[in-house]
């Protein structure tokens, strides 16, 4: 039996919302740089669950998403080793948390 972790990706509303990912359907989760985040994403396998937290004023967890294809190349014309994830909703939360 499989057994699937779980995440906490934090976002800017006012740069992606969770509403934004409703209606996009699927997002890749890029732009990460922060080392002990890209480990993180290294780590996230399809099928596990992100719990989406909208940063900011509200300071809330929104949302949950499913990671639908585990990490790949995120360019940064900068260089480094980026990666990012791609993601689908699941569910909005009736009442932020």
């Amino acid at each position: 039996m499989a057994t699937h972790q779980y995440w906490l990706l934090k976002t800017e509303p006012e740069t992606y919302s969770f509403s934004q990912l409703l209606k996009d359907k699927k997002t890749n989760w890029n732009d990460v740089r922060n080392f002990q985040a890209r480990n993180y994403l290294k780590q996230a396998k399809k099928g596990d669950v992100a719990a989406i937290y909208h940063s900011g004023d509200g300071k809330c967890v929104v949302g949950f998403a499913e990671v639908v294809k585990e990490a790949y190349p995120d360019i940064d014309p900068d260089g480094g080793d980026w990666v990012q994830i791609d993601l689908k909703p699941l569910a909005a939360l009736k009442t932020p948390v």
